[in-house]
């Protein structure tokens, strides 16, 4: 394995008071977007759509990981981890997350996430863009239960929708 220069933990995240006193947290989407869609727009010309979709699922994964370690953990219930969830997604503005199916028996869930940060308002563009959500919420997910899952996005505001809407499924149960 080469090198690593940039090995994923969450004090990467930095003191947000102490190096932006004046401008502090908050930024504007289009620019959390201008980065997101030239990542993609160079990974794609290198890599392929593919290979793209998927390194923004490990991300998104990696991603939701520690979100859940950080921001969630430690939940005793489905119904605590899905308000905590909620909640630290509308606090920290990055979407409004509904639960319209859950069974932890079957291990199926259907999730939706409105005023999502990845896509909505954007154009129609017959896709679905969510890869990175569909990795950070499987992360969630499997932080909770222990086993692995698949999330993959069904509905997006890129094809039409007004929210995303995930599908979760278990892979392989630990």
């Amino acid at each position: 394995m080469p090198d690593r220069k940039y090995a994923f933990s969450w004090e990467l995240l930095g003191d947000i008071d102490l190096g932006r006193p004046n401008l502090g947290p908050l930024l504007r989407l289009e620019l959390y977007r201008l980065m997101q869609f030239t990542f993609r727009d160079v990974l794609e010309r290198h890599y392929g759509s593919d290979m793209t979709d998927q390194l923004f699922r490990e991300a998104g994964w990696l991603a939701g990981k520690a979100f859940y370690d950080h921001q969630i953990a430690p939940v005793e219930s489905l119904n605590e981890l899905v308000r905590k969830t909620q909640e630290a997604l509308r606090t920290l503005q990055m979407g409004i997350l509904r639960v319209e199916e859950a069974d932890l028996n079957t291990g199926k869930f259907v999730l939706t996430v409105e005023e999502d940060l990845d896509c909505s308002g954007l154009p129609e563009l017959d896709f679905e863009t969510c890869k990175y959500d569909e990795g950070f919420l499987s992360a969630i997910l499997e932080s909770f239960t222990g086993n692995r899952y698949e999330v993959r996005e069904v509905e997006c505001w890129c094809t039409g929708g007004r929210s995303c809407r995930f599908a979760a499924k278990v892979v392989e149960q630990v």
